[in-house]
């Protein structure tokens, strides 16, 4: 009997779902520290523009390709199709790695805010332990809340839309009219700071550009439930495209109204929670109101981590479709009942919570989870783009198109890629030590060499792209309830 994804989501649904994956309230938020030391304000503000305006060149780019081929595969799927089995083998290990190492960085974040916001409600004091038994129980109600079905996943990414708009408008506002000094413009938009241990400045911004290219990951989300959205050939580009622009200026206010906020650099950059917004709001608004805002970070990030597991769920169901990942035949199976990949959604929360383990250990486990979710997720969006650009006329695009810009805009899109995943993999700090070390380029080696070995013992064997809608993916394809 077939089992097929049920198309439920409209055009806003398929934007919501990457709105609330970039979720510049977790990505802005989780890494403000890392930009105060690395640059700080001109370098934050400056750097979200321009890493901003990259990221849609790269998104048009990618919903372009989208559009010819809207598939739950999303990147990988396209990759196949436009370059053949071994890229397509290889696009999808580092898209699946990329997606779950988000999964595993948002609701780690998520628990560590939860910790912060623990401190200030009840003085408890945030422990390693502690914050991975949280971790550990939002990715199970993640997990039950994307077995229910696509309807309330909708609907939930709908609500994060406009919580985060909301909330990023109640944040700013709050702090612009508290009570309390304020920094100029000259230091929010010029101010240099430097705590790397790097004397260059140049070196010193493109490495604090990663506040901004961390968070603007995630928008092949649109692509991943392609085929539970309705005219999915032009909501899912849509959806990509507005997601990047919304967030691009949703970030920006965000960002220029904490920095405008800081009472005492040093102060939030070491704060006792944890959290250098968490002191930001504290300084500013009393407890009562630092606790207040941080509930409104905290569920954006739940909103975010929720996001997250229903994208990696449909990446592992079409890619276990493709028969693509040990016991593949488990992992496809779709329920009779609500129509979900169930064994992907638990799959997808399962390996997230093994990736940071770590973190009970080294401190760096954090930052590579990060490293994990960046080197990962990135280049799988130029891959799909340059072997589009290299099809030339042989490539058909679909009803949402870029026209004769194509061609120059994926020529910038593809170089821009290549740039910034070397930037990931950058060391971020000096002296390099095991607990500095930025571990991105041996994450992205080590998924390359994993892509290369499953692929000659099993891939060229077992690999078969499918389409859902190819009578393959009707053979033989269990339901479970």
């Amino acid at each position: 009997m077939r089992a097929e994804l049920s198309r439920k989501m409209g055009v806003f649904g398929n934007f919501a779902i990457s709105f609330s994956v970039i979720c510049i309230l977790a990505g802005g938020m989780s890494l403000f520290g890392f930009g105060l030391s690395h640059g700080g304000p001109v370098v934050m503000l400056g750097s979200w523009v321009v890493i901003g305006f990259m990221t849609l060149l790269v998104g048009m780019s990618l919903a372009d390709v989208v559009s010819a081929y809207p598939t739950s595969g999303g990147p990988y799927f396209m990759a196949d199709k436009l370059g053949g089995p071994r890229w397509g083998w290889t696009t999808g290990w580092l898209n699946l790695l990329g997606l779950l190492g988000a999964i595993a960085g948002i609701d780690y974040g998520a628990a560590a805010f939860i910790g912060a916001f623990a401190q200030l409600q009840w003085g408890i004091e945030p422990a390693d332990g502690t914050t991975m038994a949280v971790f550990g129980c939002i990715l199970l109600v993640h997990g039950l809340l994307n077995i229910s079905g696509v309807r309330l996943v909708t609907v939930l990414n709908s609500i994060s839309v406009w919580w985060q708009l909301l909330g990023v408008a109640v944040i700013v506002g709050a702090l612009a009219l508290a009570p309390a000094r304020h920094q100029s413009a000259q230091f929010v938009f010029t101010h240099f700071h430097n705590d790397t241990g790097f004397a260059n400045p140049l070196y010193v911004c493109l490495i604090g550009a990663l506040l901004a290219g961390y968070t603007f990951c995630g928008y092949d989300a649109s692509s991943h439930v392609a085929e539970e959205t309705t005219k999915a050939q032009t909501s899912a580009p849509r959806g990509i495209v507005h997601a990047i622009t919304v967030s691009w200026i949703a970030g920006f206010v965000l960002l220029a109204g904490m920095l405008f906020a800081i009472q005492d650099y040093d102060a939030t950059q070491n704060s006792a929670t944890g959290v250098p917004p968490a002191q930001i709001f504290l300084d500013v608004l009393g407890t009562g109101g630092a606790r207040a805002l941080l509930l409104i970070v905290i569920v954006a990030m739940l909103f975010c981590g929720n996001a997250e597991v229903a994208a990696a769920s449909r990446m592992i169901y079409a890619f276990s479709r493709s028969r693509a990942l040990p016991r593949w035949q488990l992992w496809r199976r779709v329920s009779s009942r609500t129509r979900t990949p169930v064994p992907a959604v638990w799959l997808a929360v399962v390996l997230p919570f093994l990736l940071a383990l770590p973190a009970l250990w080294s401190p760096a486990a954090y930052g590579a989870i990060t490293a994990i979710n960046a080197v990962g997720m990135i280049p799988a969006y130029g891959i799909p783009v340059y072997l589009a650009l290299r099809k030339g006329d042989h490539y058909t695009p679909g009803p949402w198109s870029l026209g004769r810009w194509r061609r120059p805009l994926g020529g910038i899109a593809v170089t821009y890629v290549a740039i910034i995943t070397v930037i990931f993999c950058l060391p971020q700090s000096a002296p390099i030590t095991a607990d500095s070390f930025n571990y991105a380029g041996l994450t992205l080696a080590i998924a390359l060499v994993l892509a290369w070995l499953t692929w000659i013992t099993r891939g060229r064997r077992d690999y078969r792209l499918t389409a859902h809608n190819s009578t393959a993916d009707q053979a033989g394809l269990e339901e479970v309830v």
